[in-house]
């Protein structure tokens, strides 16, 4: 983690470039961006996948092998080029890592924790649109032309046929390895809608009806049930209205992060199935 001093740096080095790359970054680019959330990404895959004659309906959902940390530096530099704050960003990846009293040098990836450390990925991540082929908005001049929707390095490629969606992901394979990036080949797969995908903790399906659901994923559910249990066991001897206090925060953000695209029959759903668990 760097120290205070490093973040403030940081900090003012990324405000000083994020400006220039929002300019350019995709228009389907929604991690670490200003203005942009979850949320806006999940809207966008299900603009693209409904309606009567969509004809995107088979997904490369992929997942990068811990992407923070095999970023090429010298790809990365070379993307921010000529930016007066350069040498800083260098000797940032380069400053190595303090563990248990013995250093270690970072020859590749970005700092942990680090303020600019996302904007960087993003940076280098920057072009994977066209490098599959994908469209940057839907038109009517390419109306089947893939859907790259992406948030930092976890991403979703919409295609119309299994075999464009394994064309994108060996383009894309050639298109990351100079930057040190690799498919995480065990969570990386191509699904059909109707099998449905978990994208940024929500599960996106469309059965042959052709109506497109959304809704918490399964291990999304998971984890928030095992968050409770493992509360509500430290909370044993607790007053109710304490045990309340303490679980209240949990339940306000998960239902702030998921009531907002999930219709509430599905909370209902939800809820019988949490105490049914606990």
């Amino acid at each position: 983690m760097p120290v205070i001093r490093d973040r403030v740096h940081q900090a003012r080095v990324k405000n000083a470039l994020e400006p220039e790359w929002e300019a350019r970054f995709e228009a389907r680019s929604y991690g670490f961006r200003p203005g942009r959330s979850c949320h806006d990404a999940i809207s966008t895959i299900h603009t693209v996948t409904s309606g009567k004659h969509t004809k995107r309906q088979w997904v490369l959902d992929a997942d990068l092998a811990a992407a923070f940390d095999r970023i090429n530096h010298d790809r990365l530099l070379e993307a921010i080029a000529s930016f007066p704050g350069r040498n800083m960003i260098r000797r940032w990846l380069k400053a190595g890592v303090m563990e248990s009293g013995r250093f270690a040098p970072t020859s590749e990836g970005t700092p942990q924790g680090g303020v600019v450390s996302p904007l960087l990925l993003n940076i280098a991540l920057h072009g994977m649109t066209q490098a599959a082929g994908a469209a940057e908005r839907t038109t009517r001049a390419n109306p089947a032309a893939p859907s790259l929707i992406r948030y930092a390095d976890d991403f979703v490629v919409l295609c119309t046929t299994k075999e464009e969606a394994l064309l994108v992901k060996h383009r894309l394979t050639r298109w990351l390895a100079p930057k040190g990036l690799t498919f995480n080949e065990e969570k990386t797969r191509v699904v059909h809608l109707s099998e449905g995908f978990d994208f940024l903790g929500f599960n996106i399906q469309r059965p042959r009806n052709g109506k497109v659901i959304i809704k918490p994923s399964k291990d999304a559910i998971k984890r928030l049930t095992r968050t409770l249990k493992e509360r509500i066991r430290t909370m044993v001897a607790w007053p109710l209205d304490s045990v309340i206090r303490g679980l209240n925060p949990i339940i306000r953000g998960w239902s702030t992060y998921y009531r907002g695209v999930v219709s509430s029959n599905v909370f209902a759903m939800l809820d019988t199935y949490m105490f049914q668990r606990l």
